[in-house]
C-alpha cells in the first residue's frame, strides 16, 4: 500500500488532485488544529521544514497538527474537494512528521449539495490503515462513486503534511446547454495534460487551472531549448466539442515566453487519455486550429474566430511553442 515517492503509481501522475487548494479545495471542520490548521494540508507545494521556526502554540509545522489526545476518541477532518468526482488514489503525506504522525487513517466520502450536516451519510472509501513518518503514503480507490466531501480520519491525533486526492472531475453533460460556451480544457472539468515534449521549469498541471498564475512557478516552462524544433504539450478536453476561442496568457514570463504559438486538434473518439504515445504521433497530423501567432510577455492573447480555422469536432488539442519557453494558462472555449 505504502510507496515511495519515487516510485509514483499512475493515477498520481496521470490524474488531478481533487483536494488541491489551487483548484479550489476547501478545509472546511477539524476537531482539532491546536498546533497547524487544516487548510495547510492542501498546500499544492511540497510540505518545508523549518528547523527554528515557532509560534505561540510550539513547533512551526507545515500541514495540519492536532494536539495530543488525553482521552477516548480520534481527531478527524472534514475536506470539500474542488470539484466533484470519482476518486482513484490518495496521498497521505506524513512529511517532516516524525514524532508526532498518527498511526494509522482511514477515509469517508459523501455527495452533497452544500455542507455536509449531522444527517449526512458518509461511506467508507479508504479502511483504516496504518501509516508511517515523514513519508508519503499511496492509496488505490476502488469504489467508482462521485463525491463531492471527504473526512480524513486521524488514529488518535497528530499530522499530516499533505493529503492529495487523485481522480477524475464528474459533471452531468445533459444539463449544459448546447450553444453555452465553457473551457472545455479546464481541469475542474476534467481537461487533462496527456503528454509534453518538456517540462523542466514549473507546474505543468496549472496550465489548466482557474485564474491567472501566481508567479513563474505556476504554469508550464520547458528548458531552453538547444536544438531545431519546437515545445510543445497536448490536452484532452473534459469533452468533445466545437472550438470557439483559444486564450493563451504568458502571466510572469517576461524573459521566457515563447516567441510565437499554434494550435492543432482532432477529435480521437474513445482513444484513452493515457495511450500517450499513440496520440503523440497521431498529433503530427492533427488539422491547425490555430495558426502560428506572436505572443507577448506577461500577457493575455485572446485568440477569437477570426483567427482560428474550423477543425469540426475536437477531443483533443496541441499547443505549440516556437521555440520554448513558459505559459500560464490556456483556455480552450467552445460548446459541446
Amino acid at each position: 500500500m505504502v510507496s515511495s515517492t519515487k516510485l509514483l503509481p499512475e493515477f498520481a501522475t496521470t490524474l488531478i488532485n481533487l483536494a488541491s487548494a489551487g483548484l479550489g479545495a476547501q478545509a472546511i471542520f477539524a476537531t482539532d488544529e491546536f498546533f497547524a490548521p487544516v487548510e495547510r494540508m492542501l498546500f499544492d507545494a511540497p510540505a518545508v521544514f523549518i528547523p527554528d521556526k515557532y509560534d505561540d502554540n510550539g513547533k512551526w509545522m507545515d500541514g495540519w497538527e492536532s494536539r495530543r489526545k488525553r482521552g477516548p476518541g480520534h481527531d478527524f477532518a472534514v475536506i470539500k474537494l474542488a470539484a466533484p468526482g470519482v476518486i482513484h488514489g490518495f496521498d497521505v503525506d506524513t512529511s517532516h512528521f516524525t514524532g508526532n504522525y498518527p498511526p494509522a487513517c482511514s477515509i469517508e466520502a459523501c455527495m452533497c449539495e452544500g455542507e455536509p450536516t449531522v444527517t449526512t451519510i458518509w461511506f467508507e472509501i479508504l479502511p483504516q490503515t496504518p501509516l508511517g513518518p515523514s513519508s508519503s503514503h499511496f492509496f488505490a480507490c476502488t469504489d467508482k462513486g462521485i463525491w463531492t466531501h471527504l473526512r480524513l480520519r486521524i488514529y488518535p491525533d497528530g499530522g499530516i503534511a499533505r493529503l492529495r486526492v487523485y481522480g477524475e472531475p464528474w459533471r452531468d453533460w445533459s444539463e449544459v446547454p448546447a450553444d453555452e460556451e465553457i473551457d472545455l480544457a479546464s481541469a475542474l472539468s476534467g481537461g487533462r495534460v496527456v503528454a509534453f515534449s518538456d517540462a523542466h521549469y514549473g507546474a505543468l498541471h496549472r496550465l489548466l487551472s482557474p485564474g491567472r498564475g501566481l508567479n513563474m512557478g505556476d504554469g508550464w516552462e520547458t528548458r531552453r531549448r538547444r536544438e531545431p524544433g519546437n515545445d510543445w504539450i497536448i490536452v484532452r478536453l473534459c469533452h468533445p466539442g466545437q472550438i470557439s476561442r483559444i486564450v493563451v496568457d504568458t502571466a510572469h514570463y517576461k524573459g521566457n515566453y515563447p516567441d510565437r504559438c499554434s494550435v492543432h486538434g482532432a477529435d480521437l473518439g474513445s482513444v484513452s487519455g493515457e495511450l500517450s504515445q499513440s496520440i503523440v504521433t497521431s498529433s503530427m497530423f492533427w488539422p491547425e486550429i490555430l495558426p502560428e501567432k506572436k505572443l507577448s510577455m506577461d500577457a493575455v492573447h485572446d485568440f477569437g474566430s477570426l483567427d482560428l480555422v474550423s477543425a469540426g469536432r475536437v477531443s483533443h488539442v496541441r499547443l505549440n511553442i516556437f521555440p520554448d519557453g513558459g505559459v500560464s494558462r490556456l483556455r480552450v472555449y467552445g460548446t459541446v
